[in-house]
């Protein structure tokens, strides 16, 4: 049996070691790529535009969870893409890779915020999602890690990796990357800056 804390440093090294880009590719240090993710955040509150996130499974739930608090807890206008009629109606009628593509393609507008959460960062209808929010004028988020060439990281504004290769390593991290993004922004709530 793998010992506690031979997996908590793990995923702490993990997150220690995050390689972060913007859209240019180019490398940005994690405290200057969140700050700039609150700010978007903030920014995005101010235009009363509209948050999307999404992920697959366990990512699913991730998404569902900062959704909620975003919407109670941020003031913001946030939902979480996973209906599941919405989900199985698109992927029964049209294909998989469209469950999230089709309702930004229906309900997001420019200047809106796509948030993505993929462990491998290669699922099709995460990465047509980013596509599709490419192509409406969203500002995308994405959250990864598994293989460092993984689609999604070419695809957001901010691309955040960690270099972790299991699952539970990867969403432990995304969920804690998550919420120190979350509680940033609601510390600029809180001091009254929005």
């Amino acid at each position: 049996m793998e010992p506690w804390t031979t997996y908590v440093r793990t995923v702490a090294d993990g997150l220690r070691d995050m390689t972060v880009t913007d859209r240019a590719g180019t490398e940005l240090d994690t405290e200057t790529a969140v700050r700039r993710w609150v700010q978007m955040t903030r920014d995005l509150h101010e235009r009363d535009a509209q948050l999307y996130l999404i992920g697959n499974g366990g990512s699913a739930a991730m998404a569902s969870h900062m959704a909620a608090d975003a919407c109670k807890n941020g003031h913001l206008r946030a939902m979480a893409l996973n209906d599941f009629a919405m989900l199985t109606a698109t992927g029964n009628d049209l294909a998989y890779a469209e469950v999230f593509a089709l309702p930004l393609e229906r309900l997001a507008r420019r200047g809106d915020q796509l948030v993505t959460i993929s462990s491998s960062g290669n699922s099709p209808n995460v990465v047509r999602a980013l596509e599709t929010a490419r192509r409406v004028g969203m500002e995308s988020v994405t959250l990864s890690a598994k293989g460092a060439d993984n689609q999604s990281r070419g695809l957001g504004d901010l691309n955040f990796y960690v270099p972790v290769t299991r699952y539970g390593w990867a969403e432990s991290a995304h969920q804690i990357l998550l919420h120190y993004w979350f509680d940033q922004y609601l510390h600029l709530h809180r001091d009254g800056a929005l």
